[in-house]
């Protein structure tokens, strides 16, 4: 299945490529060129088309599980100071999506939508340890209706991802690995949980949105 975020995207490389080969053919007509044209443009059209891809997830409901909000691999695991919402210490897990990522996002747990902010921003590389407060960015936080337990979570782009959409709003009830968002070509995500919190994921695992478990509430 096809992300609607896709669409656009794809109609545009539709038309460019199509009007590519059509005038390569009618200023070369050398059938070597045309046809070892039209096989790049095939891959480069399987390239966008697999990046907007949308499979089914089936996400496992646990009010005490904190899930993947996106496809990629955990490359930080730390405490920090979180300075927009929390104004606290917070135990921050990043996990970084490569182009070749799912880049559909989802909520971590379920509740209602207590934050939800759009900042502009650069677009450095998303390993830069000032990617999380410089670059374009979206920070949201989900407080859970039982036992009022909150997760911040930031999707940020990169130098590639140029569009960050997010469907959260605040006052929204959010239901666990449900879309909340997507980054196209390729970031990161950023959870915030509170110093202590019971880690499942290690650095290094690769994660599936909305099905991996990240960390258990204690």
């Amino acid at each position: 299945m096809i992300h609607r975020e896709g669409f656009a995207s794809l109609l545009i490389a539709t038309i460019l490529l199509a009007a590519l080969n059509i005038v390569a053919a009618y200023i070369t007509q050398n059938v070597y060129i045309t046809n070892g044209l039209l096989v790049i443009s095939l891959m480069l059209f399987y390239i966008v088309l697999q990046f907007f891809r949308n499979p089914s997830r089936v996400t496992p409901v646990n009010e005490s599980h904190v899930i993947a909000p996106c496809d990629g691999k955990v490359v930080v695991i730390e405490e920090v100071e979180e300075p927009e919402y929390f104004k606290g210490k917070r135990l921050q897990v990043s996990i970084f999506m490569s182009p070749f990522n799912v880049h559909v996002n989802r909520n971590p747990i379920s509740g209602s939508v207590v934050y939800a902010k759009y900042h502009p921003g650069k677009y450095l590389v998303a390993w830069h340890p000032k990617s999380s407060t410089e670059n374009e960015r979206t920070t949201v936080v989900i407080k859970q209706t039982k036992g009022g337990f909150e997760v911040l979570f930031r999707q940020i782009a990169g130098a590639l991802a140029r569009r960050i959409v997010m469907y959260s709003k605040e006052g929204q009830p959010a239901a666990q690995g449900a879309e909340m968002g997507f980054i196209k070509f390729g970031s990161r995500v950023d959870l915030f949980l509170p110093v202590g919190t019971k880690m499942v994921a290690k650095l290094g695992d690769k994660t599936l949105g909305g099905e991996t478990v990240i960390a258990e509430i204690v």
